[in-house]
């Protein structure tokens, strides 16, 4: 189900939703984003965050992973199958493996504590333009094989089925169905979806794929759509053979 609860994306302040059990942490990061303009509500725990966010309906989610209740990947994977809502998952891990597994349960981003509260703010403000798709002028309609995209909408369809599909995964379609038939290399595409390539790490963007084609194609293991240049990147073909 597409969320319908912003009802001007150019003006609305942004809203988030703050999973933290850390009184200090969640009260001085609150403190910031509020003065930046945000309006923040928190949860302090992982078992009563799906209800609030149901509720509260914000812009973008920020979950951190270890939770009382229910842990961070639990929560993401409810929400994600509720609603498309950009969730931005906090660690205070390096582990590449569990970053891996918070993006494969639905999460669009991450930081990393401790994190720069500038930094936090920028990622938060870009998920919701991402999500409000508010970002750069854009067509009214692009059409690659049989997926057609609406830009001002952020819809998706392929074969005439509508896809729904969270902000990251948008994004992703979007920039390769810019360049139908180019292959696009992991750097380029972090680039695009996060603003420099250094914020993120390569495989992040193998599960956005893997994510993306799980929806779109009829045999994901075997791609006609959006496909692998083994070495390269990938390319969103200009047809579906």
């Amino acid at each position: 189900m597409r969320r319908q609860w912003n009802t001007d994306p150019v003006t609305d302040g942004i809203r988030v939703l703050y999973v933290e059990d850390d009184e200090r942490l969640a009260r001085l990061t609150m403190e910031y984003l509020t003065t930046h303009g945000l309006e923040v509500h928190l949860v302090p725990r992982g078992d009563l965050a799906v209800a609030e966010v149901m509720r509260v309906r914000p812009d973008v989610v920020l979950l951190d992973v270890m939770l009382p209740g229910a842990d961070g990947f639990d929560v993401c994977r409810q929400l994600r199958a509720r609603t498309d809502v950009p969730i931005i998952m906090v660690t205070a891990r390096l582990d590449e493996a569990e970053r891996v597994r918070g993006l494969e349960g639905g999460a669009d981003d991450y930081v990393t504590k401790p994190f720069q509260s500038r930094e936090l703010l920028a990622r938060i403000r870009a998920q919701a333009r991402r999500s409000r798709g508010e970002v750069g002028p854009r067509p009214d309609r692009i059409e690659v094989g049989s997926i057609v995209i609406e830009p001002s909408s952020m819809s998706v369809s392929v074969r005439g089925e509508s896809v729904v599909l969270t902000a990251n995964e948008f994004a992703l379609v979007h920039a390769l169905a810019q360049r139908p038939g180019r292959v696009l290399d992991r750097e380029q595409l972090l680039q695009l979806l996060h603003g420099t390539p250094d914020e993120a790490f390569d495989r992040s963007i193998d599960v956005v794929v893997s994510r993306v084609r799980a929806k779109i194609e009829l045999d994901p293991k075997n791609p006609r759509m959006l496909k692998t240049v083994r070495g390269v990147g990938y390319m969103l073909a200009t047809g579906d053979a």
